[in-house]
């Protein structure tokens, strides 16, 4: 990828080089049945207030983008109704009596338009905004999610979601690997067990940001506002 002009923003394990053009904000699985109580993620005995905590923040930064006219894409881990994008070996893992498919709290379990399988009203996506149906953890497998990315020119990811040692690890790897520079906002990702969260920050930060940084929504934020609200920015839609 081409070298561009960058400010650097407070991060570890130094500062993150937010780029002129290029930005986007990848909002991983904020969908209904890992967020709300009754949902899938709760059924299975996880505390989901846990990932709630982060809702606040994801949607400060969605805003923000909003505002500057940044990019943002959404992921939502689902499958085809009939499964067959569904490996049995990802279906019959574990000993939950709640398998992928079966019928659940909000309807059938991570299958694509059942209703648990939405984006919580707080980070629902506006007309325009992408959504990529993922069959996977990475948001890169079998989607269309590095089409969009090529198409718009970006180079920067800053990432959210849950949960962070899986699907938003998982995506940050596979990015990183696409040689996309990616930032992942501390106090904007979630996993039902904190010392997972802990060990993955310590994991993507290490040797000299060997998947890439971390900061934080607020450090994020004043940056945002500092880099592009004065700059003149083309609609991305």
């Amino acid at each position: 990828m081409p070298t561009m002009p960058t400010t650097p923003l407070p991060a570890q394990p130094y500062p993150y080089p937010l780029p002129a053009t290029g930005l986007a904000l990848l909002i991983i699985d904020m969908q209904r049945d890992f967020i709300e109580p009754g949902g899938f993620g709760d059924a299975l005995g996880n505390d989901v207030s846990l990932l709630r905590a982060i809702i606040s923040n994801v949607k400060a930064l969605q805003e923000a983008f909003r505002r500057y006219n940044l990019p943002i894409f959404q992921t939502v881990e689902g499958h085809l109704p009939d499964l067959s994008d569904c490996p049995s070996s990802k279906r019959d893992r574990g000993t939950s009596a709640l398998k992928i498919g079966d019928p659940g709290p909000m309807g059938r379990i991570l299958v694509l338009g059942e209703p648990g399988n939405g984006i919580i009203p707080e980070l629902a996506p506006l007309p325009g905004e992408v959504v990529i149906p993922k069959p996977g953890k990475g948001a890169f497998f079998a989607t269309d999610l590095e089409h969009h990315l090529i198409k718009q020119g970006i180079t920067h990811l800053v990432i959210t979601g849950v949960t962070t040692e899986v699907c938003v690890q998982t995506t940050m790897r596979e990015a990183n690997d696409r040689g996309y520079e990616c930032l992942l906002v501390e106090d904007a990702t979630e996993s039902y067990f904190p010392e997972f969260k802990r060990a993955t920050l310590e994991m993507v930060r290490a040797q000299g940001g060997i998947v890439g940084w971390t900061s934080c929504t607020e450090t994020l934020l004043q940056a945002l506002a500092q880099h592009y609200a004065a700059q003149p920015l083309e609609p991305y839609l």
